[in-house]
């Protein structure tokens, strides 16, 4: 064998997809011939890996047939381009910090805790939104006293109505009294994005999110829409909230949220008259469930009559009764939040790159095959 020889056959070689060959495009190079044995380089412009291997195989078929025994090509290729990454997304860029209450069950004092939480963190001096994301079940404009009341509309924007010093927005303010709501996934998801982008929320520290109970599509929504700062979990002492909970705890692991605790509602009973602490549905029984996700208890809330009352009647125990001690609880609550957005906040901030959705726009991720 020859080089000679070598060339010959390797000029009947096409780059495929094109009427030329290997040798003419200039492609081979460092030739090594022992005996019948050859190795070259082919340097190709594809990083298609089917381009190679149509040129390896050809390339040997020639050098055999021109009487060559063991043929090596090595092929050198750019690099396949690594498909662009999801970036964080976030649609309301001016509201410093998002915190979602989520729960696993409905009736466990929710959006009770939701209203205090961000009352509390007004009091502290934080600038506080609260939105009602429950869209099924959208108590707060009643527990913050704006039953009656209708947002304004500013051109396609919609102002927050203001109560207790903070900005409040709910799907109950934009509907009318006792209506129901039959819709599906995408429209909650719609639902859930104009809340965030079609809301004149001013320049926050932070948005409270009440969101709908379980982990669906309002959860995932939020998440993929705004980087969450942090999550709180609700439940009550009882087996049954348990087991809810934990799911809304794995939501948060899943989503990468940080976890800023757990509250403990209905824990214990306080008795109006003598102010006395009854543990009659068990308290603390949360702590094992804190324990395996790695966080904390933040707040054992009681059952005290003015706190049901309160939510009734539009003035939260926070804000009408600071002195009470369930207020004092939602005020420490509220301080331990603050003191996990803040960790957060020290160690880059949150980020939602790694629940963006993957697939092309339109197409569902649950009928991609695999």
């Amino acid at each position: 064998m020859t080089k000679d020889i070598v060339n010959s056959a390797l000029s009947k070689v096409l780059y495929p997809g094109f009427t030329k060959d290997i040798v003419t495009f200039g492609f081979v190079n460092s030739i090594e011939i022992n005996g019948s044995d050859v190795s070259f380089n082919v340097d190709i412009t594809s990083s298609a890996p089917e381009v190679a291997q149509q040129i390896i195989d050809d390339a040997t078929q020639e050098l055999k047939a021109a009487g060559a025994k063991n043929v090596t090509v090595n092929i050198k290729a750019p690099k396949m381009p690594e498909p662009p990454k999801p970036k964080s997304k976030n649609i309301a860029p001016h509201i410093k910090n998002f915190l979602m209450v989520s729960s696993g069950k409905g009736g466990v004092g929710k959006s009770t805790t939701s209203v205090n939480i961000a009352i509390a963190l007004a009091a502290q001096g934080k600038k506080v939104g609260l939105l009602d994301a429950d869209i099924y079940g959208p108590n707060i404009p009643r527990m913050m006293g704006i039953a009656d009341l209708k947002p304004e509309v500013n051109g396609n924007k919609v102002l927050p109505m203001k109560a207790y010093g903070i900005e409040v927005m709910s799907m109950g303010s934009l509907m009318e009294p006792g209506q129901s709501l039959m819709w599906r996934g995408a429209m909650i998801m719609k639902a859930i994005e104009q809340f965030l982008r079609d809301i004149l929320w001013s320049d926050l520290d932070v948005l409270v999110i009440d969101m709908p109970p379980g982990t669906g599509d309002a959860q995932l929504t939020l998440a993929q829409s705004v980087p969450v700062t942090a999550g709180l979990t609700v439940t009550t002492p009882q087996a049954v909230s348990l087991d809810d909970s934990r799911r809304s705890l794995d939501m948060f692991r899943k989503l990468n949220i940080p976890i800023a605790g757990i509250v403990e509602n209905m824990s214990g009973f306080i008795a109006p008259d003598t102010g006395v602490e009854y543990d009659i549905f068990g308290k603390g029984t949360s702590q094992p469930m804190a324990d395996e996700f790695n966080t904390k208890i933040i707040a054992e809330i009681p059952i005290e009559p003015s706190i049901r009352t309160g939510g009734d009647e539009g003035k939260p125990i926070t804000f009408v009764n600071p002195t009470s001690e369930s207020a004092k609880r939602y005020m420490a609550a509220a301080a331990s939040v603050w003191a996990t957005i803040e960790e957060v906040n020290a160690k880059g901030g949150a980020s939602n790159e790694s629940v963006q959705p993957t697939t092309p726009p339109g197409v569902s991720a649950c009928s991609t095959k695999h």
